[in-house]
């Protein structure tokens, strides 16, 4: 028995003074995000590319394409409209977290025991685009929380949405609602019909799964919804 509590102190011991050690070393490493990177350089720059364009580059071992940039006037409304509906619903009216989307999420997770809604807004699915991994691990929520805080002081929400558009993925290696509309549809985003920027929306959660042009059941249904609710409202 004495052994054993000497060996349980020890092991408690070189515990506590590891967690010295790392804690403020993992807690320097999410606050450097209350500053760093500049964001206010999205006011007039695009940026050429992602971290998680950068992050799938190194799993297909491919090049990352070249975005070509549309501004958001000269997107399709409709697309506009779609995208809002189906990704961040609440997205005009938040400051950069959707707390009602998050509980509804949280809800639903905990009545079918599995991870089946994220509850992201789309500032925060654009920080985590832009800066950071796709892990899901706490310190990359915290970093997270600080980029969605600092892109929605920094820049308008137009702003948001229009780089947003230009840079996450609509399918296997495709980026931006440029590449997007051209490759499924063969039309200037501008062009997109409200049929179209539906089934574009519904692929959204799930891009390299599911085509907007498949016959799949789940892009059918979703499509529908999205393109219901997206004719009864305005445009703003």
């Amino acid at each position: 028995m004495g052994d054993a509590g000497v060996t349980v102190r020890r092991v408690l011991k070189t515990f506590v003074l590891a967690a010295l050690v790392v804690l403020p070393v993992m807690a320097a490493d999410v606050l450097r995000f209350t500053f760093w990177p500049d964001v206010a350089v999205l006011k007039k720059e695009n940026p050429a590319a992602t971290e998680y364009m950068r992050f799938r580059e190194s799993l297909a071992e491919r090049p990352v394409p070249k975005l070509r940039w549309v501004p958001l006037g000269q997107i399709s409304p409709w697309l506009v409209r779609a995208v809002t509906i189906a990704e961040d619903d609440r997205f005009w009216d938040h400051e950069g977290f959707d707390t009602e989307g998050m509980r509804q999420a949280f809800l639903r997770n905990l009545r079918e025991g599995r991870l089946a809604a994220g509850g992201s807004s789309i500032s925060q699915q654009l920080a985590k685009n832009l800066y950071l991994s796709p892990d899901r691990t706490l310190s990359r929520k915290l970093k997270e929380a600080l980029l969605t805080w600092r892109l929605e002081a920094t820049l308008s929400k137009r702003r948001i949405l229009e780089i947003y558009l230009n840079v996450i993925e609509w399918g296997d290696g495709i980026y931006g609602i440029n590449a997007a509309s051209r490759h499924f549809f063969g039309v200037e985003p501008a062009a997109l019909s409200p049929a179209q920027s539906a089934r574009l929306a519904s692929v959204l959660p799930a891009p390299r799964r599911y085509s907007p042009v498949s016959d799949s059941g789940y892009v059918t249904a979703k499509s529908r919804v999205i393109l219901r609710r997206m004719q009864r409202r305005s445009w703003r």
